[in-house]
């Protein structure tokens, strides 16, 4: 597989980071989408889906029977040795809608929102559209790895956690993330947890869920797109642990949820029974692969950290293809009637 990637096929790709740039008539390394195919089984599910029915989803009336919350539940379960509650699940088209759905609850205009810098620019943009107030937590290098100040938690009303760190590739330690938790409790702290990557690091490192450690505190978000680039069908996953969180959503739910889509089930159900490698062996550790180490596969070796990348393919259970409802919320107020999130 890795002898079939070439420039000019590369090139040919009608996607957003080749195509922009090879009009420009340059290689691209800025966007997080790999160069990889997508997994086989993957794609025989979504084939099989779109050949039988791509019409709206049984649960639509229903999106707690969606089959994606199980396939979820276990495969984090299996990975990471914890088990989200199915009760908890949302599932939404991106995740960046689902962290404004979150945000828009359980904050106001004008509340301080901390987030580990540098970040995903549309982590940033989306703090100031909805007013709300950034307060940067910088990372910085000392020699050793990237390490941070937590110390800038009080009076913020929601730390926006990015583990594996988006973009110096950073994995949090048990004890960090411990660490974070006694702050949050301290101080009141709604913690956001993408964990978008946490399927692209090397060993001997773990990923730990921060809901394994802060349940009580904790609203994880986690998607495809990365991992197993599959950016394209718009699906995400919310586990909202907090009990007020989930009851500051109830009214709003059906406005911005997604449905669920033809491929997800058979796409959910490959993954759930596949748990093993389909491109070397992947691995885990403090610092993920860059972009152009994608191309190495299971050669590649740690680098210096840098934009995060994407190394091996395992099958993907969170995949759907959710083009009904690709909404955002942007604006506050917006769509949902004014409820906060009044803490634990």
């Amino acid at each position: 597989m890795l002898d079939d990637i070439d420039i000019p096929t590369l090139s040919a790709r009608p996607g957003f980071k080749w195509s922009t740039a090879t009009a420009a008539g340059a290689i691209p390394a800025w966007v997080a989408d790999m160069d990889f195919p997508v997994a086989e089984p993957v794609l025989a599910a979504m084939r099989e889906s779109a050949a039988i029915d791509l019409g709206y989803p049984a649960w639509q009336e229903n999106p707690r029977a969606n089959p994606l919350i199980d396939a979820y539940v276990e495969r984090t379960a299996r990975l990471h040795g914890h088990r989200p509650d199915p009760g908890g699940i949302r599932v939404f088209t991106e995740i960046i809608q689902a962290l404004q759905a979150i945000l828009h609850v359980t904050t106001a205009p004008g509340d301080a929102v901390a987030l580990h810098t540098p970040a995903y620019p549309p982590f940033l943009e989306t703090i100031a559209t909805m007013g709300r107030r950034l307060v940067p937590i910088p990372m910085v290098d000392d020699g050793d790895g990237w390490v941070s100040d937590p110390a800038p938690l009080a009076g913020c009303k929601v730390l926006i956690l990015v583990n594996p760190h988006n973009p110096t590739g950073r994995v949090l330690t048990r004890a960090e993330l411990t660490g974070i938790a006694e702050l949050a409790e301290r101080h009141d702290v709604l913690v956001i947890a993408d964990e978008v990557h946490s399927e692209l690091i090397y060993e001997p490192h773990r990923h730990i869920p921060f809901a394994a450690i802060a349940p009580e505190r904790t609203v994880t978000l986690n998607s495809a797109s990365k991992a197993f680039n599959l950016a394209g069908l718009r699906c995400a996953v919310a586990d909202v642990a907090v009990p007020a969180v989930r009851k500051a959503q109830r009214p709003q739910q059906h406005p911005v949820e997604g449905l669920g889509g033809a491929g997800q089930h058979r796409a959910g159900r490959a993954g759930a029974r596949r748990g093993g490698v389909l491109a070397g062996q992947p691995v885990q550790g403090e610092r993920q692969v860059p972009q152009a180490a994608g191309h190495l596969g299971e050669r590649a070796q740690p680098v210096q950290p840098g934009p995060p990348g994407h190394h091996g393919h395992r099958v993907q259970v969170v995949v759907q293809l959710d083009v009904l409802d690709q909404r955002r919320v942007a604006e506050p107020g917006g769509e949902f009637p004014d409820r906060r999130w009044a803490g634990t």
